[in-house]
């Protein structure tokens, strides 16, 4: 099956979508990007993810292509075009095609918009049953991680960094302490079963799953601490785990090759997964 995209307002098999080569993103990263999770056919966390794309444009100054319902019925055609059942629904703004200009073209140059679909085989997944294993790499990125931008080539790296060294992730350390993972929200609880993660400011994504995540804790009467921790920190606690619309809620086994706990994915972050799924699908669109 030939996967239908959206491009700049029309719907094309993924052969013949383009977009040209004089456009910002492609020349200056000079672009934003959502990720929603698909389950069942239907979309996970929606208003967030929508939400965080208007402050993200308004951040960079960048023109909206659409309005909120504009972009919540591109998504489902998507769906419903691709048949996806599960997976995920990514979009791109940029600020559109001009020539090559560290000055921003004028103000009424067209964004481009472009949205695909990614499949994905399950929810469990091996990671969610086995927990991830994680290297610290040092956080040389940009200082507005909290704008969703399409400048991924340091976490890209970092990743990969990782990969080399036998592991499934990284979490970036600035200042002796965790921000986040290359494409998550990082986490620990402490032995007193109180889950601790860093405070939204500029140095991390706002993430969505982060913010559900938190509120389901809330409603299972779960204290949390959103303040800093070190890798010796995390090394030391009775769990860890990290958020994303991709990863939902994932167990983290291992930091720098010590084991965290028992070296298993823990009781908490087992029952916040489990807790999060079932509110984020009764709650999708």
């Amino acid at each position: 099956m030939t996967r239908i995209v959206y491009v700049n307002g029309a719907y094309r098999p993924e052969t013949e979508a383009k977009v040209s080569v004089f456009d910002r993103g492609f020349l200056f990263a000079d672009a934003v990007y959502e990720v929603t999770a698909v389950i069942g056919g239907k979309l996970i966390d929606f208003p967030g993810h929508c939400a965080r794309l208007r402050r993200s444009l308004a951040e960079l100054g960048l023109p909206s292509p659409a309005t909120d319902d504009e972009i919540l019925a591109i998504h489902r055609e998507l769906v419903s075009r691709n048949a996806l059942e599960l997976g995920h629904v990514y979009l791109m703004v940029t600020r559109g095609e001009a020539d090559r200009d560290f000055v921003f073209p004028k103000a009424d140059t067209p964004p481009s918009f472009v949205l695909f679909t990614q499949r994905r085989d399950a929810i469990e997944t091996r990671e969610a049953e086995q927990g991830l294993k994680v290297a610290s790499v040092p956080d040389l990125r940009w200082g507005r991680r909290d704008i969703k931008t399409v400048q991924l080539l340091y976490p890209s790296m970092a990743k990969m960094e990782a990969k080399r060294k036998g592991k499934d992730d990284a979490w970036f350390v600035e200042n002796g302490t965790v921000t986040e993972g290359t494409s998550n929200n990082a986490y620990i609880v402490t032995h007193d079963g109180a889950i601790r993660t860093r405070a939204l400011g500029h140095d991390i994504l706002h993430g969505i799953t982060r913010a559900a995540l938190l509120k389901v804790a809330g409603e299972l009467g779960l204290h949390v601490e959103e303040r800093p921790f070190t890798i010796e920190e995390a090394q030391g606690a009775r769990e860890a785990f990290v958020t994303s619309a991709g990863a939902f809620v994932t167990p983290v086994v291992e930091i720098d090759d010590v084991a965290v706990g028992d070296g298993r994915p823990g009781p908490i972050a087992r029952r916040l997964r489990a807790a999060y799924l079932d509110v984020a699908i009764a709650e999708a669109l």
